[in-house]
């Protein structure tokens, strides 16, 4: 049985990735904060025959992170795929460069990178001993070219991506793929850079795909549409 936990489910690139999943026969599991909004995605994936369950937690609360993950792995008999991806933009405090506190890149470092490296303890050691699995974090362009508005938030990104970029070589030839996953486009339309040309999410859930299967040997992409 094949499985993907999506960490930061949400109802666009979350659910994306878990229909193009989900569609190959991976069972789906979904976390993130609020457990009505899963349940109505788990909902609309059941009536496309996906089979997907819930698994509330908070990515800032690494034990309870950490418990979902093992509850996914449980309900499903392990955990195949990790996919990072969490966003809070709407309760984020935005910070240029200039403008920034120490604490509003701290915040979310603990959110993007603290997170990220919870989840992946969380489901690292299984994978090693199976010999196989596969492990994908998701940022936004910022972590490669950042933009001032939101300097806080590219700064935190950078250090994911490096930290992902590193985990690849680290993990070459053990049969675990990790990869970094920087979307460059506008999702819907709706960037703070009106430069970015415009993608849906069904556009890039593919990527994440490929680099599961036949981009095994890519530490990262970058999607531009």
């Amino acid at each position: 049985m094949t499985s993907i936990a999506i960490v930061g489910a949400g109802p666009r690139m979350g659910l994306a990735i878990a229909r193009t999943f989900g569609s190959q026969g991976y069972d789906v599991a979904l976390i993130s904060r609020n457990r009505e909004k899963l349940d109505a995605l788990v909902g609309g994936l059941a009536t496309e025959g996906v089979t997907a369950a819930a698994f509330p937690a908070d990515v800032l609360d690494h034990d309870a992170l950490t418990q979902a993950l093992k509850d996914a792995a449980d309900r499903f008999g392990g955990i195949d795929v990790l996919e990072y991806s969490p966003l809070a933009i709407e309760s984020t405090v935005l910070a240029t460069p200039a403008e920034s506190d120490p604490s509003h890149i701290q915040d979310q470092i603990e959110f993007q990178l603290y997170g990220a490296m919870a989840a992946t303890r969380a489901v690292l050691p299984a994978m090693r001993e199976a010999g196989t699995g596969t492990l994908l974090y998701t940022t936004g362009a910022g972590s490669l070219d950042p933009l001032p508005v939101v300097g806080n938030i590219n700064a935190a990104a950078a250090a994911l991506r490096n930290w992902v970029v590193n985990l690849h070589k680290e993990l070459d030839g053990t049969g675990i793929q990790a990869a970094h996953v920087a979307i460059d486009v506008a999702l819907g339309g709706t960037s703070l850079d009106p430069t970015l040309k415009v993608a849906t999410a069904e556009d890039i859930a593919p990527v994440y795909w490929e680099l599961h299967t036949t981009k095994r040997d890519q530490g990262e992409i970058v999607v531009r549409g």
